[in-house]
């Protein structure tokens, strides 16, 4: 992930004490941001997230759109770095709620993601 994030992204905040129980700091690597209607809920892999790097985006009717999935995955990782939105097996779903998706990046103690063949992408 960007470090440190990018202004938009801290000014986007829920800064502690909201009453958002994910509401955070300035400056801390985890917490809520509000981007117009994208609700985002950030994880840096060294809290809780098993060295895994986690950005969750909801909208309140619908899930985010394409384009709305790029916006914040350029806001919170850099050009160069490659994130996924995995699709788990059947016996690993859960679905608390059907409007929100998953960015994930692992670190370098979990290991770099494979990657097709530049062509395929």
């Amino acid at each position: 992930m960007r470090e440190p994030w990018p202004p938009e992204v801290e000014a986007a905040r829920l800064l502690f004490p909201d009453n958002d129980k994910y509401s955070t700091r300035r400056g801390d690597r985890t917490g809520a941001f509000r981007f117009n209607h994208l609700r985002v809920i950030a994880n840096d892999a060294k809290r809780d997230s098993g060295w895994w790097e986690h950005v969750s985006v909801s909208v309140v009717d619908r899930c985010p759109t394409w384009d709305e999935m790029c916006k914040i995955k350029n806001l919170f990782w850099r050009e160069d770095e490659w994130v996924v939105q995995f699709h788990p097996a059947i016996s690993a779903y859960i679905n608390n709620n059907p409007f929100v998706l998953h960015l994930w990046r692992p670190t370098r103690r979990a290991g770099k993601i494979p990657t097709p063949p530049q062509n395929l992408v």
